[in-house]
Formats: structure tokens, C-alpha cells, sequence
């Protein structure tokens, strides 16, 4: 007899919810993680930390720039670097705490330390040997970084070493302006350090829409980031205290150097997989270093399964829990449905970006018949009076159905707003169907049902 029903490697969003999943449906489960903590690196190092550092960061702003006109009247605070990182790491206390806490009111057990696959249905860790009839990878992923950079966590940096600076940076070069590199960078700008952003490619967040790409760089060069585009970096070299950022310019051509205190590594990350055992025993993978998985989330040895950021697909905490959640039905005997074209995007910067569904770009490739819909935050009256009125919502639908085919947002509370159009999307619902469904005012997101107006006869408030 095995030990359990189902062994996860990995307590992250993906293992751990996954686990619950797995108990709630009557199988007993074990979740093995390598940190002290639960949690993976969202909890820990990623996600929930660096909101805390955003929200924190947000609050400096509006004193120091929105505080005086709402008749907020004083001096502007001083920022305490220990406090607000213990602030951060009680957020991360009460969030990882919490999970262990969900694991043992719901009988999964927690067994801390590295796992590895030495036989099929079997884990090891340490010297002790435990056994499963299937056995869930979700490993998750860790900082990618660039040939010629050497990470050091303390100079050159990726984004956990971001988290624990021991001192706000005069200046910070952040490689990178995806979403790590740019919450980040706007949390140090906000702090006082001028922040120049770099980027590979002639635009920034690649792969989002580029008409709200556009219009979020655009934003962040007011608040004081700056960006240097098409720059191939060459290398990095730190002391002590400084570093050298030497890039060439992939357009105009030449060398360039830019000194910085900090270097933020912000390249991306990809699947950890190290010392699993999987390859050992013959696990297939994909030619970017992926656990190569089925449509239902099955590798090619039989008992082992695999999800989250170790397999194919976008990298993000929330597409993990549902794939947790389907193998959970899966091992149950059940059905497991993920529907990967409704996962929504965020970048949690003030003001925050959000998508789902196909972006412009991707419906003219494919030779789709679109309308577009967009209302901006301007004509939204409780976004004029937060001070948060830059940005848009604009909705894409199919021309001759009316379904909505995508969505994307930047503005106050996008991040939330963004669910409205995905449920709408899981329903198979029309642009009409948004425009006449009743919006409470004053709220944002009246701003999406005009977004929804503007792709029929007209929006109200435009």
C-alpha cells in the first residue's frame, strides 16, 4: 500500500491548492517543500511581497503629490526602510502562516525539505523515502538571467534580492520591462531613486496590447522612469557598491555605459527543475526546459502529472491554482478543465494594466473581423476624483457576432475590473450583453460598460 493517494513537490499556489483540492475529494495527500515556508516564491519572494512594497510605495505618492489638494494639509513623511520592509515580511508572515494553516485544517501533511523522484511513485527526501499512487510536479520557476551578468543579490540583483535591499538606491538600472522589472522599478522610483529602465526590444511589456503598452510607458515617464529601448546588454560589472551596465544600441548601433548603485535583473524566469529526478527516470521535456505534459496535465511516465510554471504556458500564480485544481479532479476520477483563453494579466503599478483574451495584434494576424470599444478613465467621474484619470478600457469584440474576443485595461483598480469580462467571457457574452447590464455609480467600472457602449451605438460619458 502507498503512503498516499497523491504526493505534490512544490507548495507553491500550485501545490498547495492543489493539495487542498486533492483532499476536499477524499484523497490523502502530502505536500513537500523545500522552504521553511509555504507559499513558493509568490508568497515568499514574488508576488505578495512586492505588492506590499507597491501599496506601501503608493501611499508615499499620493502624500507627497495628491495630499495637499485634498486638503491634506503637513509634512510630507519620511521613509523608514526597516519598517516598511518589516512591514513587507509580516504580510508574508500572516499570508504563509495562513496557508499552513488551510493544509492542516484540510489533513494534507507538510513534509519540509527537497523532493526528488528516485522511482516511479516514489519521493524522496532527505533519507527518508515516502510513496504515492501519483505524484504532482509543481516546482515552479526562478529568476532567468543574461550570459555576461553575474548575480550577486546585493549589486546586481534579481527580484528577490530586490525585496531585501539594505538601503534605498540612489539610482537602479532595471534589465528588463516586463511586469517583474516595472513594479519593481516603480516602487524604487517612487522612493526617490531614478530608475532607468532597459529594454531589448522597441517597446515595453512584451506581448501586451501595444496601444495600452503605449500609454503605460508613457505614464511611467511621468512618474519619473526612464527608458532606453532596442539595448542589447553586453555585460555588467559590479563592486562593492556600484555597478558598470555596458549595452549596445540594437538601432543606432555603438556602445554605451550606464553606472547605477543597484542592477535589477529583471529577464524573465524559467522552470526549476533542479535535482527533481524526473529526467533520470526517462521524464520527457520541452526544448525550453519545460516538464513536457498531455492535455490533462499527464507527463509521459505514467503516475506523474505536472503544472504551474514548470510547464508550458504563461507563468502566472492564478493559471497554477487552476490547473491544480483540474488535476485535483483529474486523480479524483473526475473532469479538468482549465480554459487557457480566458487567464487574466496583471502589472500592479499605479495605475494598474490588466488583460485578457487576444490583443489587437494577435486578431489582425489571424484574420479576424473586429470592432474595438475604448472609454477613457477621463470621463469617469470617481476616477477624476482619486486623481487617477489616466488610461482607458477597451473591449474587442467579433464584428459580426458581438462576442467579446478580448479585454484590456489600464486605470484605477484594473486588476479587479478585469473579472467582470472574464466571467462575461466564460459565458460566451456579447459586447451588448456588458452595455446593458447595470453598473452601480459612482464606481471604475462604469468605465468598462461604456468601454462595451462604444463598441455599438456610442458611449454616454465619452
Amino acid at each position: 500500500m502507498a503512503d498516499y493517494d497523491v504526493i505534490i513537490i512544490g507548495g507553491g499556489p500550485g501545490g498547495y491548492v492543489c493539495a487542498i483540492r486533492c483532499a476536499q475529494l477524499g484523497l490523502k495527500t502530502a505536500v513537500v517543500e523545500g522552504r521553511e515556508t509555504l507559499g513558493g516564491t509568490c508568497l515568499n519572494v514574488g508576488c505578495i511581497p512586492s505588492k506590499a512594497l507597491l501599496h506601501a510605495s503608493h501611499m508615499l505618492h499620493e502624500a507627497e503629490h495628491n495630499f495637499a489638494a485634498m486638503g491634506l494639509k503637513g509634512k510630507s513623511p519620511s521613509v523608514d526602510w526597516k519598517q516598511m520592509l518589516a512591514y513587507k515580511q509580516d504580510t508574508i508572515d500572516q499570508n504563509t502562516g495562513g496557508v499552513a494553516f488551510l493544509l492542516k485544517k484540510n489533513k494534507v501533511d507538510h513534509i519540509q525539505g527537497w523532493g526528488k523522484i528516485t522511482a516511479k511513485g516514489e519521493v524522496t527526501v532527505g533519507d527518508e523515502k515516502h510513496t504515492a499512487k501519483n505524484i504532482v510536479i509543481a516546482t515552479g520557476s526562478e529568476p532567468s538571467t543574461l550570459k555576461g551578468v553575474d548575480v550577486d543579490e546585493k549589486v546586481v540583483v534579481t527580484s528577490t534580492g530586490a525585496l531585501e535591499l539594505n538601503k534605498v538606491p540612489k539610482t537602479m538600472a532595471v534589465i528588463g520591462a516586463g511586469v517583474i522589472g516595472l513594479e519593481l522599478g516603480s516602487v524604487y522610483a517612487r522612493l526617490g531613486t531614478e530608475v532607468t529602465v532597459i529594454e531589448y526590444l522597441d517597446h515595453i511589456t512584451p506581448g501586451m496590447d501595444k496601444d495600452t503598452g503605449k500609454t503605460f510607458q508613457r505614464t511611467l515617464k511621468k512618474q519619473g522612469l526612464t527608458f532606453i529601448l532596442n539595448a542589447a546588454v553586453q555585460s555588467v560589472e559590479a563592486s562593492k557598491t556600484k555597478a558598470k551596465l555596458t549595452y549596445e544600441d540594437r538601432k543606432k548601433g555603438g556602445e554605451h555605459t550606464l553606472d547605477a548603485d543597484v542592477v535589477l535583473v529583471a529577464t524573465g524566469r524559467r522552470p526549476f527543475t533542479d535535482n527533481l529526478g524526473f529526467t533520470d527516470l526517462g521524464g520527457e521535456m520541452t526544448d525550453r526546459g519545460q516538464v513536457k505534459t498531455d492535455d490533462h496535465w499527464k507527463t509521459n511516465i505514467d503516475g506523474i502529472y505536472a503544472i504551474g510554471d514548470v510547464i508550458e504556458g504563461p507563468m502566472l500564480a492564478h493559471k497554477a491554482e487552476d490547473e491544480g485544481m483540474a488535476v485535483a479532479e483529474v486523480l479524483a476520477g473526475n473532469h479538468g478543465h482549465v480554459n487557457y483563453g480566458v487567464i487574466p494579466g496583471v502589472i500592479y503599478t499605479t495605475p494598474e494594466v490588466a488583460s485578457v483574451g487576444k490583443t489587437e495584434e494577435q486578431l489582425k494576424d489571424e484574420g479576424i473581423a473586429y470592432k474595438a470599444g475604448k472609454f477613457s478613465f477621463k470621463g469617469n467621474g470617481r476616477a477624476k476624483a482619486v486623481h487617477q484619470s489616466d488610461g482607458f478600457v477597451k473591449i474587442l469584440a467579433d464584428a459580426e457576432t458581438d462576442r467579446i474576443l478580448g479585454c484590456h485595461l489600464i486605470g484605477p483598480a484594473a486588476g479587479d475590473m478585469i473579472h467582470e469580462i472574464c466571467v462575461a467571457m466564460e459565458f460566451g457574452a456579447s459586447a451588448q450583453d456588458i452595455a446593458l447590464t447595470c453598473h452601480a455609480h459612482p464606481t471604475f467600472s462604469e468605465a468598462v460598460r461604456e468601454a462595451a457602449l462604444a463598441c455599438g451605438d456610442g458611449a454616454i460619458h465619452a
